[in-house]
C-alpha cells in the first residue's frame, strides 16, 4: 500500500498553488525541509494586538476578533513546528489565553457572540448556554499549552495546571464524548506527560482509549456517506496503545483514503454550512489544503512516503 511518486506530486502542485500561504508554508516545512520561519511569517498575519488569533484561520467561522477556539487553531500549528516559548507570537498568544480564561469553570469560551456578525458554519453560532455543546473543547488543549510554554512554577504554568485539575476531573467523570474533545484530552496527555505523576498520567490514557473505542465509527461502509469519526482521527501513528487492538481498521482506514484521494491530489470535505454560498466556497478550499496536510502527515507517520523527499 503506497502512495505513487505521481500522486504526491499532484498533492504539492495543488497546495502551492490553491491553498493558503500559511498551508503553502506548513506543507514545505514539514515534507520538504524548508526553515519554519515562513510558516510563523503567515501564522503571524491572523493574530491580533491583543496576542488571540482570528480572522477565519479556522475556516468555518470568519470573525476577524480574536477567540479562543480560532487561537487553539494557531497553537496547534505552533506545536506542529516545534516553536519555542522565547518566540513573539507564543508569547503574546500566551498573554491572550491567561487574561480570557474563566478560572472557576476551568474553561475557554468555545464560541463567541462576535461569530454571528460574520460568515460562519452553523456549529459556531452564538447562542445562550452553547458552551454546554463543547465543554472543554478547546479548553483542555489550550491549558496544555500554559504548560508547554511556560516556565516550571511560573503563574501562568500555575494557572495552566488549575485549569488543567479541572478538565481531568471532567474527562474521569465521562462516559462518552465528542471526538474533538477526546482529540483535545489526547494533546494535553502528550503535553502534560513529562511533567506529571506516572499514576495519573496511566488513568488519563486508560481513559482516554476508553472513550476512544465508544466512539471511533467502526461501519467501513459508511465512512463515506458523512462526517464519521475515523480510527486515523484518534490513531495516527503506528506506536499509539489502541494500534494492535484497532491495526485491521486503520490498515482499512489508510485504503479509504487513498481510495479517495481525487485526480488533482486533494480530499473534498465531508460537511456543508447551508448558508453564505460564496463564502463557504471559500472555507471549502481552505479547508482542501488543511486535510492535505493532515492526511499527508498521518501516511508519513506510517512511511507511505517514501518517494517525497525525492520531489
Amino acid at each position: 500500500m503506497k502512495l505513487t511518486k505521481q500522486s504526491i506530486g499532484k498533492s504539492s502542485s495543488w497546495i502551492k498553488r490553491n491553498a493558503r500561504p500559511l498551508e503553502a508554508a506548513r506543507w514545505s516545512y514539514l515534507f520538504e525541509g524548508a526553515p519554519r520561519d515562513e510558516v510563523i511569517h503567515y501564522l503571524s498575519a491572523f493574530q491580533n494586538e491583543d496576542g488571540g488569533f482570528g480572522h477565519g484561520i479556522e475556516p468555518d467561522f470568519w470573525t476577524p476578533d480574536s477567540s479562543p477556539m480560532a487561537t487553539w487553531a494557531a497553537g496547534q500549528i505552533l506545536m506542529e513546528i516545534g516553536a519555542g516559548s522565547d518566540e513573539q507570537i507564543v508569547k503574546s498568544m500566551l498573554s491572550y489565553l491567561s487574561k480570557t480564561c474563566n478560572e472557576s469553570t476551568g474553561m475557554w469560551p468555545s464560541v463567541l457572540p462576535e461569530n454571528n456578525q460574520h460568515p460562519h458554519a452553523p456549529w459556531w453560532h452564538w447562542r445562550e448556554g452553547v458552551q454546554d455543546n463543547w465543554m472543554f473543547n478547546p479548553s483542555a488543549e489550550l491549558a496544555g499549552f500554559l504548560v508547554h510554554w511556560s516556565p516550571d512554577n511560573s503563574e501562568t504554568a500555575q494557572l495552566g495546571w488549575k485549569l488543567i485539575d479541572k478538565a481531568i476531573d471532567h474527562l474521569m467523570s465521562s462516559d462518552q464524548m465528542d471526538s474533538h474533545e477526546i482529540n483535545n484530552y489526547q494533546q494535553l496527555l502528550k503535553i502534560i506527560t513529562r511533567y506529571a505523576d506516572d499514576n495519573l498520567i496511566r488513568g488519563v490514557s486508560v481513559k482516554i482509549n476508553t472513550l476512544i473505542e465508544n466512539c471511533v465509527d467502526r461501519d467501513v461502509s459508511a465512512w463515506s456517506t458523512g462526517y464519521k469519526p475515523l480510527p486515523l482521527d484518534f490513531v495516527n501513528v503506528p506506536d499509539h496503545p489502541l494500534y494492535e487492538k484497532m491495526s485491521n481498521l486503520i490498515k482499512q482506514n489508510l485504503n479509504f483514503y487513498i481510495d479517495q484521494l481525487s485526480a488533482e491530489g486533494t480530499w473534498d470535505i465531508s460537511w456543508e454550512w447551508g448558508s453564505y454560498p460564496e463564502e463557504f466556497a471559500v472555507a471549502r478550499r481552505y479547508w482542501k489544503g488543511i486535510l492535505l496536510i493532515d492526511r499527508y502527515k498521518t501516511f508519513k507517520s506510517f512511511d507511505l512516503l517514501d518517494d517525497i523527499e525525492k520531489l
